[in-house]
């Protein structure tokens, strides 16, 4: 956390992100981060502890805000399921709709954490959010099954193929700096490429 709230912690978070953007968390270094603040190296400390504190600080919010929204997604799943709804009202909410809520608003940490984190304690984070939600998903398609919907039966490393490959394009025209007409245009037809496969998987459609 920062260890001083003045108003040039607003220009040193700025300077921090522009170094790890355009270096990555190991090739940056603490005197070009104050040089681009326009302060010494003893003043950035001032404001976080080391290099380590600077990268968690701009990632972290994003990463909450990922875990918050797929906590409420999962949740709203459950109810929609025990309320007997439809398959369109239970899948009509999906990753698609996190990236535009979520991520598109910080796109910037959002490459911080996807392109610019080695060396960091978040370098496998999307590895790890794949494994998690791979978990979930497969205790999903169970529970659908229970509930009486026709789910396909799935191996755990087959759909750990399908969601990285969800997740890969979804991500990749944020990576790949597209502007948000494309944006938009890219997801709306990866949604359509995806949601009848998994709606079928779900035993949804």
């Amino acid at each position: 956390m920062p260890r001083d709230k003045t108003l040039s912690h607003i220009k040193v978070n700025k300077a921090i992100k522009e170094e790890f953007l355009e270096k990555g968390f190991e090739a940056a270094s603490i005197r070009s981060i104050g040089a681009r603040a326009g302060m010494t190296s003893a003043g950035l400390y001032r404001h976080y502890a080391d290099k380590e504190s600077m990268f968690n600080a701009m990632v972290e919010p994003l990463i909450e805000e990922i875990k918050a929204w797929t906590t409420k997604h999962k949740e709203r799943k459950y109810s929609l399921v025990d309320a007997q709804a439809g398959g369109g009202d239970i899948f009509g909410e999906s990753f698609v709709d996190m990236v535009r809520e979520v991520i598109l608003p910080r796109r910037d940490e959002f490459k911080l954490l996807m392109t610019c984190s080695a060396g960091t304690k978040y370098e496998n984070f999307i590895h790890e959010y794949a494994r998690e939600n791979q978990k979930e998903l497969l205790d999903a398609i169970r529970y659908l099954k229970k509930k009486g919907y026709p789910s396909t039966d799935i191996d755990e490393e087959e759909l750990h193929m399908l969601l990285s490959a969800y997740l890969t394009a979804c991500f990749e025209p944020i990576i790949h700096d597209c502007d948000k007409v494309k944006i938009d245009k890219y997801l709306s037809t990866i949604q359509e490429f995806f949601m009848p496969g998994w709606l079928k998987i779900m035993g949804l459609n």
